[in-house]
């Protein structure tokens, strides 16, 4: 469908994160309770580690509550989050938000923003209108990426499958440990053509990097579809038995997940019953290893 590439739409170090938070067919393993330990065997630390849609903030009832929607993310008491469904002043149905940054103020986070789409304003001398996934983290940031991956726009008419941005990846420094955390939104379609490369490209970007790694997302798909195969053949499920996710009322897909490296163990993990969104949070308990040790 294309070429594998890995291209860097942007780069950012710790001191851009910081300022913006504080201004602003194959079955997946199961991963609870097993893991190998990472690389260096050191200490092992705990991490908190959750994805969440959050449906640009509004609610399974359609009603925009961004009050609401921290107050679900506030409650997961996690260390790191991945957000999908994230509006940077978009338009009127999240109110011209900088929800992004909203939201770790609210919440007291450090924030990484990975815009999918980057348009004009919707009045001479507004905002750019940005939507995208996002990345909120307690621990230090020590640096950030938005990677391009294959997409089918939803923005151009007779859109082609075409790399673009809207990928995150965090490196966050956890007592020592650096990890590479991943917030992802695959493609909605039934065609599984597209989350396939999407699959593939994710892949790429997470072979090239060392570490322990996280990779959360709204997949669009359950862990048993055969486009998601791949996965599992460097990472783990984090959460098999953790319920529904989609949609948020009664839940009858388990679309949102979290999946690890195997140098990570799971020691937990749940579904959130919530309906700040139309999908649910998922929550998980990890450990992994400093480095160095």
């Amino acid at each position: 469908m294309k070429p594998r590439i890995r291209r860097a739409v942007s780069r950012v170090r710790v001191t851009a994160v910081l300022a913006t938070a504080l201004l602003a067919t194959a079955a997946p393993a199961a991963a609870a309770g097993s893991g190998a330990p990472g690389a260096g065997g050191g200490p092992a630390v705990p991490l908190r580690v959750a994805t969440y849609n959050i449906h640009a903030g509004a609610g399974e009832d359609q009603v925009f509550d961004l009050d609401r929607t921290a107050a679900a993310l506030r409650a997961l008491r996690a260390d790191v989050i991945g957000l999908q469904e994230v509006d940077v002043h978009w338009g009127a149905r999240s109110a011209f938000v900088d929800e992004a940054r909203a939201l770790a103020e609210k919440l007291g986070m450090r924030v990484f923003f990975a815009p999918i789409y980057d348009l004009d304003p919707a009045v001479p001398g507004g905002e750019r209108r940005q939507f995208g996934v996002a990345v909120l983290s307690r621990h230090p940031v020590l640096a950030v990426e938005n990677h391009e991956i294959t997409r089918l726009s939803t923005q151009t008419p007779d859109p082609v499958p075409a790399p673009a941005p809207g990928f995150a990846e965090v490196v966050v420094d956890v007592r020592g440990a650096h990890v590479h955390v991943y917030s992802t939104h695959l493609d909605y379609r039934a065609d599984p053509s597209v989350r396939a490369a999407q699959v593939a490209d994710m892949l790429e970007v997470l072979a090239a990097d060392r570490g322990p790694k996280v990779l959360v997302g709204d997949f669009n798909a359950e862990a048993t579809a055969p486009e998601l195969a791949p996965l599992w053949q460097r990472l783990r499920d984090a959460a098999p038995d953790g319920g529904g996710t989609y949609p948020a009322g009664a839940p009858v897909k388990r679309i949102d997940l979290v999946t690890v490296s195997p140098d990570v163990t799971v020691t937990g993990a749940r579904t959130v019953a919530s309906v700040a969104s139309d999908h649910r949070p998922v929550v998980t308990d990890l450990t992994v290893r400093r480095r160095g040790h």
